[in-house]
């Protein structure tokens, strides 16, 4: 018999609304710096790559230490603030980005879970439906449904009746 209840773990009540009422928080935190990027302006804009991130980390470098060798032409402050910010936000993206990992495997665990547990039921429906108990064989038929005989089917194996 195969692994099952691979994540028995669940959230309370109260720590599901915990959790939602943060998102909530961090949606609204953020909302005055969060903008929806059309593809058009994803491609204009992009994103700078490793090697740029590292040219701006040097005339950041500069600008701190040899104040007099930077363009006049540039708004610093400015600067400063968009570098300061583009920093945080890549902490916040790592943090969340980690946390989403870890939500989605857990999500993961709990779909298996229940996939296993759904292919048991079908299967005792299956035996059921074939001794003639009651409700059973249209149990099965709404069931079967999904086990559409292909060749790519994944359908467990129909018990002998």
């Amino acid at each position: 018999m195969g692994l099952t209840n691979l994540n028995s773990t669940h959230l309370s009540s109260a720590k599901i609304t915990a959790a939602q009422d943060a998102i909530a928080a961090l949606e609204t935190a953020l909302a005055e710096i969060t903008f929806n990027l059309s593809p058009e302006d994803r491609r204009r804009y992009g994103s700078i790559n490793e090697q740029n991130k590292l040219f701006v980390n040097k005339v950041y470098d500069y600008n701190q230490s040899q104040v007099n060798l930077s363009s006049p032409e540039v708004d610093w402050d400015e600067f400063n603030k968009d570098h300061s910010s583009r920093n945080t936000l890549e902490g916040m993206i790592s943090r969340l980005e980690s946390l989403i990992t870890r939500l989605n495997n857990s999500k993961t665990l709990h779909d298996y879970d229940n996939y296993q547990s759904a292919l048991v039921d079908y299967s005792y429906t299956t035996y059921k439906a074939g001794t003639s108990a009651p409700g059973f064989e249209d149990k099965y038929k709404d069931l079967k449904q999904f086990f559409v005989k292909n060749s790519t089917s994944t359908a467990p194996p129909e018990e002998k009746k």
